[in-house]
């Protein structure tokens, strides 16, 4: 009879563990680089049962190892590449390979995969709420709103000369060829271990590995990688684990109005 109690609560327990990574998850889906958990659940210990006589308890004879107890092991966090949303917006930046864009915060550097950026009051790529965008040589600075980025990362601005009408040898400057300034290169790292990273809030991540640097990383501009969050097998989940509760809660009420009964009415006899 008590096995009951300690299945059905635990049960109970970790369903509501569950519903909570299911709803984070949905709540994420339109979250830019958001990576999805999933709970894992496990038995918390085994123990062995015996039978015995009812009057002599010598010899017992073991009969099956069971579980009382089901609890949350760990939850999971899945990396898998999530798909690409074209926003034309010239701050919105995705990772078409592994890797972490690096970003300098109070607390340390933080990694992440949201690549919607922006520019801050000092005129430096930001990641919102967060902190600065880290280059190669540290944060990028802005200077002009008319700059391109290559494939790797490389941001730059093309500057065309002052016009005048000729120079000191009798030419027109008009057909001079325009410069390119480099304002930063895009640090984009890589860790061995993803089991060792850390997932907090904002969608960041922190490790104490050391990162390995991507000389040439795949960078997708003006794009947002999505999160890789299905909605229909979040919902389907959602659904089961909801179901699981409550039946796991109805028995229990079947469990405690039998457990009085027995209390009260045969107690009597």
């Amino acid at each position: 009879m008590y096995q009951g109690f300690y299945n059905l609560t635990s049960g109970m327990l970790t369903q509501s563990r569950n519903l909570n990574v299911i709803s984070n998850n949905m709540v994420n889906i339109q979250t830019p680089g958001y990576k999805k958990d999933k709970m894992v659940s496990t038995t918390f210990q085994e123990e062995m049962l015996y039978r015995t006589g009812r009057r002599y308890k010598d010899n017992p004879e073991p009969i099956a190892t069971t579980s009382k107890i089901r609890s949350a092991d760990r939850t999971y966090v899945s990396y898998e590449q999530g798909s690409f949303d074209l926003t034309d917006g010239t701050l919105d930046f995705a990772l078409s390979s592994p890797g972490f864009f690096c970003i300098e915060t109070p607390q340390g550097v933080r990694y992440t995969r949201n690549g919607s950026f922006q520019v801050d009051d000092e005129g430096y790529l930001s990641l919102n709420n967060v902190g600065r965008v880290l280059g190669k040589d540290g944060p990028i600075a802005i200077t002009s709103e008319d700059f391109s980025v290559s494939s790797q990362g490389v941001i730059s601005v093309r500057i065309q000369p002052e016009a005048s009408d000729e120079d000191d040898y009798g030419y027109d400057d008009e057909d001079a060829e325009p410069q390119v300034e480099i304002l930063g290169t895009l640090r984009v790292v890589d860790f061995a271990d993803y089991e060792q990273l850390h997932k907090e809030d904002y969608g960041l991540f922190s490790t104490g590995q050391a990162p390995q640097e991507q000389e040439l990383p795949s960078i997708q501009w003006q794009a947002l990688e999505k999160s890789n969050v299905d909605m229909v097998e979040e919902m389907t989940a959602m659904m089961t684990s909801q179901r699981a509760l409550q039946s796991a809660a109805q028995v229990l009420k079947m469990y405690d109005q039998i457990m009085s009964k027995a209390a009260t009415d045969v107690g009597r006899l």
